[in-house]
């Protein structure tokens, strides 16, 4: 039995705590990419409603506002509320998200469950931020305060829409920030049914403020506009680096989780049938498109042919069909654009010369579908291997010694993640501490904690979100020194 598709209640600009359609009047379409048709016209913002969003923002961090005179465990029951709020709108922001991002609705679940540990952990650190009493030279007492930035701008990308939200709220919120966020053109509705929930959990108006639209207009408003002190962007490289160069004309505070073209080294002393389900759960995640996917899977050549064997069998079961039908593991990419670049990368890879063990085709005639696909005979000079493709595509490289692949797995310019599977101790801390790469798995993979902070070297990344570290990200260290009578 299918699970029934969600009403959309909510497709305008969110501004000041109320919905209002764009100033330019315009909208455009957001699609189910599991059928390729529209579900429901979304007002497009630009730079008029981003300034306007803007104005909010600031208004609602001035310092005698409610918002920055409330106390900080009072924010963070505020988020807290906000969670509640979300756990009682379980059902239907799970199928919102499967209606609109295409991922099975088990999965969106997940996301759901997951947001609201992000942001449950957010809450704990409201109240816990402080600075410090330093020692300092001469009659002073010398102490730092933790304070938030200001006005933030975040821009998300589309697959994971709750889930990077909650990472970008949650500690701007917890700090005291306010916010002016754009979500992915091709998944706007949960981030704004989100804003609804917020509006009844209690945050004033102009807090959160969400302006959808394009990159180009909305994201670069935010990027280059003066009262905006942050910016926050998750998603590719190109785009990244067009954000950090915008944002260098207001020397405003820039963090970025790019992309990634991740290595998973599988080494000859362990169980195949094990590892081989290690490596299929860090590639098709998400239908593949996952930032952290473990797409260069280098297996030692002891066990390749028995690794890659079992590796077809398993992309060949994987249930790929409607993300509401109850037996679906793999719904479809999100759009037209994504599916098309993915059966590119899937036809270069049989002209440079890789093997197609299974996979590589469209599903059905409707909507995005592609059935994961596995190449064994992969070089580490093929395009499948040094481009990040971003879908149900697994790249299986062979590899002689532990010293070999370390550097063959760092001759990249991605370092977001790595993993590695192996029954020695000694071979996991080598590996780990040579690899260049944000996050590390030992015998696991996607092992992502709302407690450790996730980012990457090289450009991957600069800062790092969630845990203590992403809390850093929003705010700013003020130094106080007070001068003291000269004998106390």
């Amino acid at each position: 039995m299918a699970i029934p598709q969600p009403q959309v209640k909510f497709t305008q600009i969110f501004i000041n705590n109320e919905f209002v359609n764009a100033v330019s009047g315009k909208t455009f379409p957001t699609i189910n990419p599991a059928t390729g048709k529209k579900i429901a016209d979304v007002a497009e913002g630009d730079k008029a409603d981003v300034d306007l969003a803007v104005a909010a923002a600031k208004a609602a961090f001035e310092r005698k506002s409610v918002w920055r005179q409330m106390d900080a465990s009072a924010r963070g029951k505020l988020l807290h509320k906000l969670c509640d709020l979300m756990e009682k709108n379980l059902e239907y922001l799970a199928a919102l998200e499967s209606l609109d991002n295409g991922k099975p609705y088990a999965s969106a679940v997940y996301d759901v469950h997951a947001s609201v540990a992000s942001l449950r952990y957010a809450a704990g650190w409201a109240d816990k931020i402080s600075g410090d009493t330093l020692p300092s030279d001469g009659p002073h007492l010398t102490y730092t305060r933790k304070e938030p930035v200001g006005v933030v701008g975040q821009i998300i990308p589309w697959n994971y829409p709750m889930l990077m939200l909650a990472w970008k709220w949650g500690p701007a919120l917890a700090t005291g920030c306010t916010i002016v966020m754009k979500p992915a053109e091709q998944t706007p509705l949960t981030a704004l049914y989100l804003c609804s929930l917020a509006k009844e959990a209690g945050y004033p108006a102009g807090v959160i403020n969400m302006v959808p639209g394009y990159g180009a207009t909305a994201g670069n408003a935010i990027t280059v506009h003066p009262d905006i002190k942050k910016v926050a962007f998750t998603g590719s490289v190109e785009v990244g680096k067009k954000i950090m160069a915008g944002a260098a004309g207001t020397l405003k505070k820039v963090s970025l989780e790019l992309g990634g073209k991740s290595p998973l080294v599988i080494c000859d002393d362990v169980d195949v049938n094990e590892a081989a389900q290690i490596a299929f759960a860090g590639v098709f995640e998400n239908m593949g498109q996952c930032c952290i996917a473990a797409t260069r899977t280098f297996v030692q050549e002891g066990i390749y042919d028995a690794f890659v064997k079992k590796a077809a069998e398993l992309a060949k079961s994987r249930k790929v069909g409607c993300p509401f039908a109850q037996d679906t593991q793999h719904g479809p990419q999100i759009d037209d654009t994504q599916f098309k670049k993915i059966l590119r990368y899937i036809e270069i890879g049989k002209k440079e010369g890789a093997n197609l063990v299974t996979g590589g085709v469209q599903v059905g005639t409707e909507g995005y579908f592609i059935e994961p696909t596995v190449f064994s005979n992969v070089t580490d000079d093929m395009t499948i291997a040094k481009e990040e493709i971003f879908g149900p595509v697994q790249s299986i490289i062979k590899f002689k010694t532990l010293d070999e692949v370390i550097d063959r797995a760092n001759a990249t310019s991605f370092g977001l993640a790595a993993g590695i599977v192996t029954k020695s101790l000694n071979n996991a801390i080598l590996f780990s501490n040579a690899v260049e790469a944000g996050s590390v798995w030992v015998n696991t993979y996607l092992a992502v904690h709302v407690q450790a902070p996730f980012g990457g070297y090289k450009q991957s990344g600069i800062g790092r979100e969630m845990g203590k570290d992403g809390m850093e990200l929003y705010l700013e260290t003020k130094t106080v020194s007070i001068r003291l009578p000269s004998k106390v």
